[in-house]
């Protein structure tokens, strides 16, 4: 047992700290990481999912417009928190699976990029 002196707010105080020779911890389970955002193939192109649940307020693209990594492609509000959905790769939009002031669930496939 080892004996130390600490002071607190200006009051000192003696504290006894006994020492454990062998410490067992129960194992614990890693939690998996999720991807933010999936790509889906799917048959003249890719989906690109909401990683939130939330409603779409804003759609950025056209179909037809050519997009690059990191554009944004559309806005969900979750949580009143506006959230940009981007693109994750580069391509022409095909399709767009939302409209204004739909809800989506997370997951849920918004934009087709080929």
């Amino acid at each position: 047992m080892k004996i130390y002196k600490i002071k607190v707010n200006g009051k000192s105080y003696r504290v006894e700290l006994e020492t454990i020779e062998q410490i067992s911890t129960a194992p614990v389970e890693e939690k998996k990481k999720e991807e933010s955002r999936k790509i889906v193939s799917n048959e003249g192109g890719k989906q690109v999912v909401s990683p939130i649940q939330g409603q779409v307020v804003n759609i950025k693209v056209k179909v037809g417009n050519k997009v690059k990594k990191g554009d944004v492609l559309l806005i969900v509000e979750a949580m009143k928190l506006e959230n940009e959905i981007v693109s994750i790769f580069d391509g022409e939009v095909t399709q767009i699976l939302v409209t204004k002031g739909q809800n989506v669930k997370a997951n849920e496939p918004v934009v087709v990029i080929d």
